[in-house]
């Protein structure tokens, strides 16, 4: 038996091209991804970011949901900060009601974005994280049933019990999505260095809920396949460039992978990069495969959900290929995970 697998998709826009051209790209993406037995396919909320096309994250999970029939859809995340609670129990209560059955709400504290650009998203004055947990049960309400005297509805919205995830990269998200009975996914793919924290406070403290009777911990690997080593790690340098860049906040459109990525960084940014993306899988597909059960082995996960970012579109759509493969041999773990 082997585990789930998903794609969270941060809809990149490669140097030279737009934001239609990913907006296209991540629609076959996700058909392709229904037919390589992908669980869910997930986009994340960005602003302000030049090389990302998922801003609207809802407006793109509908044209997403229209050219696919099966796959479940869903953020991975909505900031939460960043909006009302009813207005995304609006937008994903339309959404639910248009694909029934499809689509589920991730939902991250963090602005997703730079604080100025923050600012300009004028959710209002008081808006910040601290509320998060009132905001997520907020949310919940308007997904319940209409109850006597309530007097604010979503609607759409009311009585479709959207399916709704926590995300985090620290354990404060883990102990959250825990006490709340919901599933967690945690951002392993860019900030790892909490993930087993993370996943020891998730499983150990968990409640559970109507939503979920056990817990459901989901971990995001970076995943650049190919069909050798050396070309999957060739590919790899187009994301070791763009951590690099964020760095020296000289951010911008995905780049071309280079030959030579050591004559690219200093040693410290190497250093620095190789943290940041130590939850990565590169190389041919046995090594994919290896990989990946290392993870499952490692951190105890219930489902693995990918994030390839590729420059060129069809060594994307055979990267995500290799990573199905793959993921359909990884076995669930043995034991817990526990942390050292």
């Amino acid at each position: 038996m082997s585990i789930p697998y998903s794609i969270l998709d941060l809809s990149p826009i490669p140097q030279g091209f737009t934001a239609a051209d990913a907006l296209r790209n991540s629609r076959d993406v996700a058909q392709h991804a229904e037919k390589w037995g992908y669980t869910r396919y997930w986009l994340a909320e960005h602003h302000n970011m030049i090389g990302n096309a998922s801003s609207a994250t809802a407006v793109v999970l509908g044209y997403i949901a229209a050219g696919t029939s099966s796959i479940r859809l869903g953020s991975g995340g909505i900031m939460l900060p960043n909006h009302a609670p009813l207005v995304i129990a609006e937008q994903f209560g339309t959404l639910a009601s248009m694909y029934p059955g499809r689509i589920e709400l991730g939902l991250g504290r963090a602005p997703g974005t730079d604080q100025l650009t923050a600012r300009a998203l004028r959710r209002d004055l008081q808006g910040n994280s601290d509320q998060f947990p009132q905001d997520v049960q907020e949310l919940q309400h308007y997904f319940g049933p209409v109850q006597p005297g309530q007097a604010v509805k979503a609607i759409p919205g009311a009585g479709l019990e959207v399916p709704i995830w926590i995300l985090g990269s620290s354990t404060y998200g883990a102990q959250l999505a825990a006490h709340l009975g919901l599933p967690y996914a945690f951002a392993s793919h860019f900030a790892p260095d909490d993930l087993m924290h993370a996943m020891h406070a998730y499983k150990s403290l968990f409640k559970p809920s109507a939503q979920l009777t056990q817990s459901h911990a989901m971990v995001g690997v970076n995943v650049v396949a190919a069909d050798t080593d050396v070309e999957a790690q060739h590919l790899f340098t187009t994301l070791q460039q763009q951590f690099t860049r964020m760095r020296r906040n000289t951010r911008g459109q995905l780049p071309p992978p280079i030959e030579d990525i050591e004559s690219f960084w200093t040693p410290h940014e190497k250093s620095s990069v190789a943290q940041s993306l130590a939850c990565s899988v590169v190389g041919s597909p046995d090594t994919v495969r290896r990989g990946l059960q290392a993870i499952v082995n490692k951190t105890g996960a219930d489902e693995l959900i990918f994030s390839g970012q590729i420059f060129d579109h069809q060594a994307r759509l055979r990267s995500f290929e290799i990573g199905s493969e793959a993921a359909r041999l990884v076995e669930p773990a043995l034991q817990e995970a526990t942390v050292a």
